[in-house]
């Protein structure tokens, strides 16, 4: 774990990179829905630092895409359904994503913004701790009081705007030092809201059954909870799931729920021609207000293409088939 300084020079680092171009399985019950809390409450966390010691952060990213279909093929009356598939890049090994390689060049057609929002990648950041107060009761707990969080983008901005504090002088995972964070929850434009959420302004420390627990249980190695990186027949899988969504047609389970599937939906072992990993299905995240995508430098969004998505993905092969 980096020092304080360290953190807020690697932060600095990212924003000098990114410039002005502004995991987890699903029913983990070590996963803290802090997103089912009541509209109006909130919960009081404790962040601990990664059991991993190169990890500078006591974070690690996570890079989603969200693939909607018009329902199942092969099923009456059925709904819409979506499909999350992890986006190689965010293990930083120069893989390239297949989804993002087509979708960089919608952001040149002002025509195209809108689908290229659609598809871009959703980040998400897992973090642990504890769950020192919760204003909703849960079912279950798991022995182990070390929980982890699935931090939203809006969230994790309060988070490292206060790290950014020079006022803050100790790191607010420091056992004696440290500073909770107040997951705070509202309401805005009909979406759940956190921004008022925020650090604790009184240092704490931990209390001795934390302390207990830790020495018990250890930390998290947080990277082993994001997605298992997709082989290379899978990025070709997730690929042909891109442009059927985009096209229109329906969540094939023939073709693709031995890979990837909406979360819920029972494949048929019977109809699969070979075995493959477990299908990932569709962890639940909390539902922030929408936000700008920050994929490339954009202007004020364009309205929505008029035509079929056939048509858009047509119209843009042709394009690269010129170039």
């Amino acid at each position: 774990m980096a020092t304080l300084a360290e953190i807020r020079a690697k932060l600095q680092q990212q924003d000098t990179r990114s410039g002005s171009t502004s995991g987890a399985q699903g029913g983990d019950r070590a996963i803290y829905a802090h997103w089912n809390i009541p509209e109006g409450s909130t919960a009081k966390l404790r962040f601990l630092a990664d059991g991993n010691e190169k990890n500078d952060f006591f974070w690690v990213e996570r890079n989603m895409i969200r693939l909607p279909f018009q329902g199942v093929k092969g099923q009456m009356d059925s709904k819409p359904v979506m499909v999350q598939v992890p986006c190689v890049e965010m293990y930083n090994d120069g893989t390239a994503c297949p989804i993002l390689g087509e979708v960089r060049g919608w952001f040149k057609d002002p025509s195209l913004e809108d689908m290229g929002r659609k598809y871009w990648k959703k980040r998400g950041y897992i973090m642990q701790g504890f769950v020192r107060e919760s204003p909703m009761n849960e079912d279950e707990t798991p022995e182990n009081p070390i929980r982890r969080f699935i931090i939203s983008p809006q969230i994790f901005n309060v988070i490292k705007a206060a790290l950014m504090d020079t006022e803050i002088e100790e790191l607010p995972t420091d056992f004696d030092r440290g500073l909770d964070f107040l997951v705070t929850k509202t309401q805005k434009g009909g979406y759940a809201d956190y921004s008022t959420s925020k650090w604790s302004r009184k240092e704490s420390e931990l209390l001795s059954a934390e302390r207990t627990a830790i020495a018990e249980h250890g930390l998290f190695d947080l990277s082993e909870f994001l997605p298992k990186k997709p082989s290379e027949t899978e990025l070709k899988i997730i690929h042909q799931m891109f442009e059927a969504s985009v096209d229109g047609q329906p969540y094939d389970p023939d073709l693709f729920g031995q890979y990837y599937k909406p979360a819920g939906l029972q494949v048929n072992a019977s109809n699969q021609s070979a075995p493959a990993p477990a299908p990932v299905a569709a962890t639940p995240e909390p539902t922030p207000a929408p936000a700008p995508v920050t994929a490339t430098p954009e202007s004020t969004p364009a309205p929505t293409t008029s035509g079929s998505t056939s048509d858009i993905l047509n119209m843009i092969r042709q394009r690269k088939s010129a170039e």
